[in-house]
């Protein structure tokens, strides 16, 4: 698949966003290096907390069906601008998918700015801070 086909998949998953209280859809769809796809979109409930953003939706569906090795996410949302993943989906994906995966943020004119995930998360916490001496 190409960029365009992906940037088509974040956006068709972003039409599946359950977002009444922000109405700030968010599509991701995130390719394993198999080449998979694994599509998340946001999922807000009335207590903030509990809300689940899109890459975590994808990342937690791929994890989930025993998928584990990825390349590439890309994340698109109803900024004008483009839309970049919240802390704690940035955190989950440095852990999940690796300071190498390719994170490629998406315009709404389609555009694609692309970064590593460890440009995302720089000075991280990571799984070598509980490694037992």
């Amino acid at each position: 698949m190409k960029t365009a086909e992906f940037v088509k998949l974040a956006r068709e998953a972003q039409t599946r966003a359950f977002a009444p209280y922000s109405n700030f859809r968010v599509g991701a769809v995130l390719i394993s290096k198999s080449g998979k796809t694994y599509l998340g979109c946001n999922v807000e409930n009335s207590s903030y907390s509990l809300t689940c953003c899109a890459e975590r939706v994808a990342i937690f569906k791929a994890i989930s069906d025993g998928d584990h090795d990825f390349s590439d996410i890309y994340i698109c949302g109803d900024a004008e601008e483009f839309t970049n993943p919240c802390g704690a989906c940035r955190q989950v994906l440095l852990d999940l998918g690796g300071e190498n995966l390719n994170v490629h943020l998406i315009h709404q004119n389609n555009t694609v700015k692309t970064l590593k995930c460890s440009d995302l998360l720089p000075y991280s916490f990571n799984a070598s801070h509980l490694k037992k001496k």
